[in-house]
């Protein structure tokens, strides 16, 4: 029997009071086709070892990262995390903890919070970062909000390349605020014609770099563009371990980084939980989204740490929040944390040295494959080829034979005939030579 505390007049006098109808009112901004109708198809009731065995042999149908030649990314990385990380983020003072209200009793978490923003601030070439957002997406669809309060404009550019999941998002999260968003062109090779749309009603650009293709490139010239147009640059960084051989957005002129963290420290756990990063210029942190936690010396001259800035709904007046944001990801944070310290500076370089190496094999071998063209010229790990079929096929081909070659373009920006036969390929420092040659002679067969 389900326990439903509420009576049928409860939910009236409820929905009377906010001028619903029903209860599907409540859930009309969301498309009706991605909505359940009716209950879902499971039984109504198990024992606890019938549910056991049930989910076990669910769990066995799928193919996981660590258990097959691995070549995905399109945004969540695979790479080595040190068993010293999952060691120190189960312990009971870090997994239990809640948020650091009370910093008299929380200076453990809030100075490993202002580790993590120190991290950050150094990566991205920013002067300051806040104690993270939920992922990369909504990071990014924060940052556009922030440009908008910071310009008074309305109307944010994107780059075509950029990760249609974070166009998605930004466009979600606009459409309630009366905000233009205008996308260019998406191009697997120059991306300059973004700038053709940038106007001086123009908030924000956001480009991704490496783009969605694994192209990477220099800013430099487009954040000068961009500033003459009075707007601000967002520079999204779904791979972070490239800042380790890339030049920061921040010395490339972006006005604000956001980013994925689940590259360093965290899993990839079948789709989650990640870790956004937010960075800034210290002129523009009042509205900035999230919080900062800032270092102090308390009464007798001891260092401390506080929530220096918490502009958050919970904490102020809703008219005056920068943001709705409610949380931040603090066990994935310490993780981040935890295993950029143990990489330190010289082990982030030699780590992504190490990708972009890897990835540099598997396209020289890919590139000699009858019929497949390397698209994508300057790449850090992710790089896009053509193949002469259909991509999506044949990735479902490798699948059935344990290998996973890849993200199809067409499945995340849909099946036309520019990206029908565009595959989408990811080298970490876990690929091993035996990989890359497994992954190669399968492609060559499946595609002969």
């Amino acid at each position: 029997m389900r326990y439903l505390p509420l009576t049928p007049d409860d939910r009236k006098d409820m929905l009377d009071v906010i001028g619903a109808q029903s209860i599907d009112d409540l859930f009309q901004d969301i498309d009706p086709a991605v909505r359940l109708e009716g209950l879902v198809d499971l039984p109504t009731a198990k024992g606890e070892l019938e549910v056991e065995r049930a989910l076990k042999a669910l769990a066995t149908r799928n193919l996981a990262a660590g258990d097959a030649p691995f070549f995905i990314g399109g945004g969540a990385y695979r790479h080595h995390i040190p068993a010293t990380v999952d060691h120190l983020i189960q312990r009971s003072e870090f997994l239990t903890a809640y948020t650091p209200y009370q910093p008299e009793i929380s200076q453990g978490t809030l100075q490993s919070l202002f580790e993590f923003q120190t991290q950050v601030a150094m990566l991205t070439g920013m002067e300051v970062a806040n104690a993270s957002m939920y992922d990369g997406s909504t990071a990014c669809g924060e940052a556009v909000l922030m440009a908008h309060r910071l310009t008074r404009r309305k109307k944010a550019v994107l780059c075509g390349n950029l990760h249609p999941q974070y166009q998605d998002v930004v466009k979600t999260i606009s459409q309630f605020n009366d905000t233009q968003v205008e996308v260019g062109p998406i191009s697997v090779g120059n991306e300059s014609a973004i700038l053709d749309k940038v106007d001086d009603q123009t908030s924000c650009v956001v480009i991704q770099n490496p783009d969605f293709f694994g192209r990477a490139q220099d800013l430099t010239k487009i954040a000068e563009a961009v500033h003459a147009q009075g707007a601000l640059l967002i520079v999204a960084v779904t791979e972070i371990v490239s800042l380790g051989l890339m030049k920061s957005p921040g010395s490339m002129g972006a006005d604000i980084v956001v980013g994925e963290g689940q590259s360093l420290g965290v899993g990839l756990n079948f789709g989650g939980p990640y870790l956004g990063l937010f960075a800034t210029r210290q002129k523009f942190v009042r509205q900035m989204p999230g919080r900062v936690c800032g270092e102090t010396v308390d009464s007798t001259g001891k260092r401390g740490f506080v929530l220096t800035l918490s502009t958050r709904e919970q904490h102020i007046r809703r008219e005056k929040a920068t943001s709705n944001i409610c949380t931040n990801s603090g066990l994935c944070c310490l993780a981040f944390t935890i295993h950029m310290t143990l990489l330190g500076e010289a082990g982030l370089k030699r780590l992504a040295k190490l990708n972009h190496q890897t990835a540099g094999r598997l396209a020289d071998a890919l590139g000699k494959l009858e019929g497949v063209d390397v698209l994508t010229p300057v790449f850090f790990n992710e790089f896009t080829i053509r193949l002469p079929k259909a991509a999506a096929p044949i990735v479902d081909r490798l699948a059935e034979n344990n290998i996973l070659g890849g993200i199809p373009a067409s499945r995340l920006l849909g099946a036309d005939a520019e990206t029908d036969n565009l595959l989408i390929v990811t080298a970490t420092e876990t690929n091993t030579d035996e990989d890359i040659a497994t992954f190669v002679a399968a492609l060559k067969e499946t595609l002969s």
